[in-house]
């Protein structure tokens, strides 16, 4: 055989090999699952200002990548080492460097599902969001508080616990304390609807001031099938000029949850929210009313009670009452089941 023929035909059958081998490594770099995680929910977290080495290393950390050289060469070849953006991205589980470095370099963040409930003050209610956000609690404090912002919002430093409306909302990692302010105020327009607003107007209340005493009533009860019942006692004292005499708001004016028992140095203390020292709602919410306790103010029961207390026969419910004489049996009933517990 000529030489030059044999030559040619080593050299396409060395090319052919190379191009296999070439073929069969940039499919492997490509589009094998490479982003090994033990957890489904594992996810990256990148800062703003943060460099590609300090991605890779975040990955290393977490031990992510079956092979970092591959993850390395990619990243480089599809341009992301100088594109790198902040953001919250699920790692998932035998997913290959492309998906994931399609996501990284367009920036596609994988939302937070942010739920808050049970929330008394505005700085557990910083502390809580905070946690599930690239902003801290002193950020949204700052942000929230700042005047002309409340002026714009409508609201006050008192008030503005009643703009949130307890609930799950998608947002991604990277929104900002004040996107997040502006998505809170468009999420409580669509929740006060026209139905809610005009029952708000019939019942004489804004919906602050309904946001205000649903706080109250969420306070005093667990039990849902009371809620509305309770709306209705404080309904009936509200509209008849008669103090609220809330222990909830109480607490939150002597800044002390833990209270079992309130007594009279606790209901002499001077403060806008001691509704037994002042006619009227307080303030502002005393914490973030749910839904169900919003609506069953709004929807509240009409009824002839203006008295209860917590009931000893049936725990985490309460005694209801007419008169006055007929709630300090009900009460002296409570006391006397305090004291057996030994609880003052």
């Amino acid at each position: 055989m000529d030489s030059k023929k044999y030559r040619l035909r080593v050299i396409v059958v060395v090319a052919g090999l190379l191009f296999v081998s070439f073929s069969y490594y940039a499919y492997q770099i490509f589009y094998t699952a490479n982003i090994q995680v033990n957890k489904e929910d594992s996810h990256l977290y990148i800062y703003p200002g943060a460099t590609f080495e300090v991605v890779l290393d975040s990955l290393r950390q977490k031990e992510a990548l079956s092979d970092v050289v591959s993850f390395a060469f990619l990243s480089k070849l599809l341009g992301y080492r100088d594109e790198v953006k902040p953001g919250r991205y699920l790692l998932r589980k035998n997913s290959s460097n492309l998906d994931l470095l399609k996501r990284l370099k367009r920036g596609g963040e994988d939302p937070v599902n942010l739920t808050f409930n049970n929330i008394r003050t505005l700085p557990e209610f910083a502390g809580k969001i905070s946690a599930r956000m690239m902003f801290d609690s002193n950020e949204f404090i700052s942000a929230i508080t700042n005047k002309a912002r409340l002026d714009k919002l409508g609201y006050s430093e008192q008030t503005i616990m009643a703009m949130f409306i307890p609930n799950t909302y998608q947002l991604y990692w990277t929104t900002s304390p004040t996107d997040f302010i502006d998505r809170m105020k468009n999420e409580n327009e669509r929740f006060w609807n026209a139905e809610r607003k005009s029952k708000a107007t019939k019942i004489g209340l804004t919906p602050v001031q309904v946001m205000t005493m649903a706080s109250i009533v969420e306070a005093e009860t667990n039990q849902d099938k009371e809620r509305a019942t309770i709306a209705g006692v404080y309904m009936n004292r509200y509209n008849t000029g008669m103090k609220l005499q809330a222990d909830p708001t109480v607490k939150f004016a002597v800044g002390d949850f833990s209270l079992k028992r309130i007594n009279n140095t606790h209901t002499s203390l001077e403060s806008p929210y001691n509704t037994y020292k002042n006619v009227g709602l307080p303030p502002g919410p005393i914490n973030l009313p749910s839904i169900t306790s919003i609506d069953a103010v709004l929807n509240y029961e009409r009824h002839k009670y203006f008295y209860f207390c917590a009931s000893p026969e049936a725990i985490g419910f309460h005694d209801f009452a007419e008169t006055f004489n007929d709630h300090v049996k009900n009460a002296q009933k409570y006391r006397d089941y305090l004291d057996k517990l030994n609880i003052h």
